[in-house]
């Protein structure tokens, strides 16, 4: 669907070369919820505007849906972007103009009828649950309304591909997750491509399929987000993997509870991935062997791919009956076990 190829920006500043952008190659695939994260400075915003050349590229291609966007005169591009529509974090919208007329605007500069766009208009106002405020100025609107407001627009000539260019960052954390919500609804409703920009984990770990990392102009890892989670290779993926984890200063904490509890039996560490989110692992132990189970502590979040976590068990009772329970994790589950503490 989505093909980029050595993708390059370079801004002159102050007579230095600035590489914004250096050398990118992704590929997404139709349909998918593509997640592009990095913190301030990594280039994912200037990324995003290379692909309907806001940012003009200074070398490097963009293929979308088999036309090369990058070899584009002016007037193809402007045909081209119909199909490429784009939502803002701060929502751009004419400040002038109600809910209805925002969203009809690139109707009007597409050549669209009236009757066309009123029908048009009407449908996204219902699909972004926006009914009942087709004529509030966007002054008018919360933070979250004047984001789908945004949406509507950009959906208006039925694009193939939506790009969000920190979409909820300016929103509180229910109004994001409305938003999100939204966003996933759209792509499994009307199949659309979406790539998504970010610096906050939470929201690539909510709806995205895959995830790039960006640092410094690259993209330094890439994958399905669960497999991102679960094994982050590099330094700045991991500071965003504890967005949603916790630091290692927990990890201190963790230390100490497992001093404190380590005086007897044993101390587990049990890893959940994906389906074995949902064993009810704990009590099939209890009810099978002579033991008593004191969760320590635990984290389990979840991904569009399935959950992951790890939780922490202290094992009490008779040696051979704790060994028993943990080559039963071992040889009959998919659950990860490991002994980290061991007072018998």
């Amino acid at each position: 669907m989505i093909s980029i190829e050595g993708l390059s920006k370079i801004f002159a500043l102050n007579k230095k070369n600035i590489t914004a952008v250096d050398d990118l190659t992704l590929n997404i695939k139709e349909g998918e919820i593509y997640g592009v994260i990095g913190y301030s400075g990594a280039g994912k915003s200037t990324f995003v505007r290379l692909l309907n050349r806001l940012e003009e590229p200074t070398a490097g291609k963009v293929i979308i849906d088999n036309q090369e966007i990058t070899a584009l005169n002016t007037k193809q591009l402007r045909l081209a972007r119909q199909e490429i529509g784009m939502i803002f974090q701060h929502f751009n919208l004419l400040w002038s103009k109600t809910v209805e007329d925002n969203i009809a605007f690139p109707l009007e500069i597409a050549g669209a009828s009236k009757a066309e766009r009123s029908l048009r208009v009407q449908e996204l106002i219902d699909l972004v649950g926006l009914s009942g405020r087709e004529k509030a100025y966007p002054s008018q609107l919360s933070g979250g309304q004047k984001q789908r407001v945004g949406i509507a627009r950009a959906l208006a000539n039925n694009p193939k591909v939506l790009l969000c260019d920190e979409a909820t960052s300016a929103l509180d954390p229910e109004t994001t997750n409305s938003i999100l919500n939204l966003l996933m609804d759209i792509n499994e409703k009307l199949g659309l491509t979406i790539i998504l920009i970010t610096h906050e984990m939470h929201v690539i770990r909510k709806i995205c399929n895959q995830v790039a990392v960006m640092e410094q102009g690259k993209v330094v890892e890439q994958g399905q987000v669960l497999d991102v989670f679960t094994h982050p290779k590099m330094p700045v993926t991991k500071k965003f993997v504890e967005q949603i984890m916790g630091s290692s200063s927990e990890d201190d904490d963790i230390s100490n509870m497992i001093n404190t509890y380590s005086n007897e039996g044993k101390i587990l560490r049990l890893h959940f991935l994906g389906e074995t989110t949902n064993q009810a692992l704990i009590s099939e132990l209890a009810k099978k062997f002579d033991i008593d189970l004191n969760i320590l502590q635990g984290k389990i979040t979840q991904t569009q791919a399935g959950g992951y976590g790890t939780l922490f068990v202290q094992a009490k009772g008779e040696i051979e009956e704790i060994d028993m329970a943990v080559s039963f994790i071992q040889e009959e589950t998919s659950v990860e076990v490991e002994v980290i503490r061991d007072a018998n």
